[in-house]
């Protein structure tokens, strides 16, 4: 059995959920409490999990031979413990009475089991869930590791909820491709200040496993740092930082004693107590900040602003060490935004060598229309890793977004898409390589040209290309430290010289919109609406000031 087909059957196991009432956006939240429960008693009895182990009266073999009432209130109380350290039991000398007894101090497992509380109510569907759970062939989920496992369980909620509220799931072939190029090392210190579950430490971790043998090429003491000091990250959602702590210990990554994912905002006062790290990876949520936990509170970042992306920005290359590297994704909003935008992107251009910019394509993320980038840059430059000024001398941008496909289910965004830009980045991870402008992929030179600056003076062949290069002082002149920089034309884009005059426009759009309100006047009389129908007449009447 493939580890997709065993993630399918654990995604199948929402219908029991769905049947004992508890919300789709719950789902994976539900499961993945009773199942880490299970995957940790896998892990221990294949010796692969040596610390964290789950306390007596908590574990898989207390669940699975029980039934009805008692089995959904031992489980309601293992989470209870879990949470807290603690267990109320009957005292042993004086019948009636209870203790409390301490039965756990480990702060990681309080921390993945924070508030912990299942919202199954029918003692049924608990029985069918452990049932289901213990079918499934865990040697052959093994052969892959059960941490790559849960994770293409948090993939599949990801690619089903379509989620919101600024949690966008970033796609896994975009993170390792970010990986691949920045390419950390062992000893470095990996940080992600808007951890989500953990994906780029995740697969940061992976990346140097493989280098390692699995990090037997290192000692004692390295593997150490490996397992608990290499990698930081923030997160600002309890829930979510459940999911990624447990994503991490799944993947043999420890952290200190709150786990590799911390949390708190990194833009208040956890931002400013993170260390510097050697690598920044990070996908910060888009919006502007309105107040409350998600707020900025940070006094340390030069150049105030309500905009989150910015602000993250400014923590990323300010927490960098010198000689430091990142890539960050971002939206189209950071690279043009005016005012402060400008003025961070012109310290960040000082401070740093932003020697990259990749233009992704649309419809990669779950938010319609959302554009976005991906950022590389090094803090100071390779010969003066100390330097603060003038470090960006040259920008090279790839681009990926124009006339791409719309991807989505159907088209998955893959590393088919990523490979030609990989191939020119090259394979210094500081940018440095040798580098040529000119890659056509993807029928580029099919493409239609933007009569904009990018292409004045510029050869017809090279300007066809998916990848320029753009001194600072042309970016300066031209674009006023502007980094919205494209120059291929979108086949669906429209030429404002060519729309026709205003006045026509709006008298078009006037004009089916009064077809439309026809139409549905008449849908309403056919229900039986028109009192309705004339109602609403009338309330268009006096807005359109009395004409019928």
């Amino acid at each position: 059995m493939t580890s997709d087909n065993i993630v399918q059957k654990l995604w199948n196991l929402c219908d029991v959920l769905r049947d004992d009432g508890i919300n789709y956006s719950d789902y994976v939240t539900e499961l993945v409490l009773l199942l880490f429960i299970k995957m940790v008693h896998e892990n221990t009895e294949a010796g692969t999990l040596q610390k964290h182990p789950l306390p007596e009266g908590c574990r898989w073999t207390d669940l699975n031979d029980k039934s009805g009432i008692i089995l959904l209130n031992d489980y309601r109380q293992m989470l209870l413990a879990l949470s807290t350290g603690k267990r109320t039991e009957a005292d042993p000398n004086e019948p009636g009475k209870t203790i409390e007894k301490q039965i756990h101090s480990d702060p990681l497992i309080t921390a993945i089991y924070a508030d912990a509380q299942t919202r199954l109510r029918e003692p049924r569907h608990l029985e069918q869930l452990i049932k289901q759970l213990d079918k499934i062939n865990w040697f052959d989920a093994k052969k892959d590791g059960l941490g790559n496992l849960y994770e293409g369980l948090l993939e599949k909620n990801a690619n089903e909820t379509k989620s919101g509220a600024g949690q966008y799931f970033t796609p896994r072939a975009l993170i390792d491709s970010m990986v691949r190029c920045m390419k950390p090392e062992p000893g470095e210190v990996v940080q992600d200040p808007a951890a989500g579950t953990a994906g780029f430490l995740i697969a940061a971790d992976s990346y140097i496993k493989k280098q390692t043998d699995d990090l037997f090429d290192l000692t004692a003491k390295e593997q150490r740092f490996q397992k608990n000091d290499a990698f930081i990250g923030v997160e600002l959602v309890p829930s979510t930082r459940r999911l990624a702590l447990m994503n991490c210990l799944l993947h043999g990554m420890e952290g200190g004693a709150d786990g590799v994912v911390h949390l708190g905002n990194a833009l208040g006062q956890v931002g400013v107590n993170l260390p510097k790290a050697d690598v920044i990876l990070a996908n910060p949520p888009f919006g502007t900040s309105k107040g409350g936990e998600a707020s900025i509170t940070r006094k340390d970042l030069t150049f105030p602003t309500s905009n989150k992306q910015l602000a993250f920005l400014q923590h990323i290359y300010r927490n960098l060490k010198p000689g430091g590297r990142a890539a960050v994704v971002l939206p189209d909003n950071v690279l043009f935004e005016a005012g402060v935008g400008t003025v961070i992107r012109q310290d960040l251009m000082n401070k740093c060598n932003l020697h990259t910019i990749l233009r992704l394509p649309t419809g990669i993320f779950y938010a319609a229309g959302v554009k976005t980038n991906v950022l590389f840059f090094n803090k100071g430059t390779a010969d003066d890793k100390f330097q603060e000024e003038n470090c960006t001398q040259t920008t090279w941008v790839y681009d990926l977004r124009t006339n791409m496909p719309s991807f989505g289910k159907r088209n998955p965004f893959g590393q088919a898409q990523l490979k030609p830009f990989e191939k020119v980045f090259g394979k210094k991870p500081d940018g440095t390589s040798k580098r040529t402008e000119g890659e056509w992929s993807f029928n580029a030179e099919e493409i239609e040209l933007d009569s904009t600056d990018e292409n004045k003076g510029v050869d017809k062949k090279l300007a066809h290309s998916r990848w320029r290069c753009f001194s600072r002082k042309w970016i300066a002149e031209h674009k006023s430290d502007s980094l919205d920089i494209s120059w291929l034309k979108d086949a669906d884009s429209v030429d404002a010289a060519n729309l026709p005059e205003p006045g026509v426009l709006a008298g078009e759009a006037m004009g089916e919109l009064v077809q439309a309100l026809g139409e549905l006047d008449s849908l309403m009389r056919e229900l039986g609406e028109g009192e309705a129908a004339d109602g609403q007449k009338a309330l268009m009447a006096e807005v359109l000031g009395g004409v019928e």
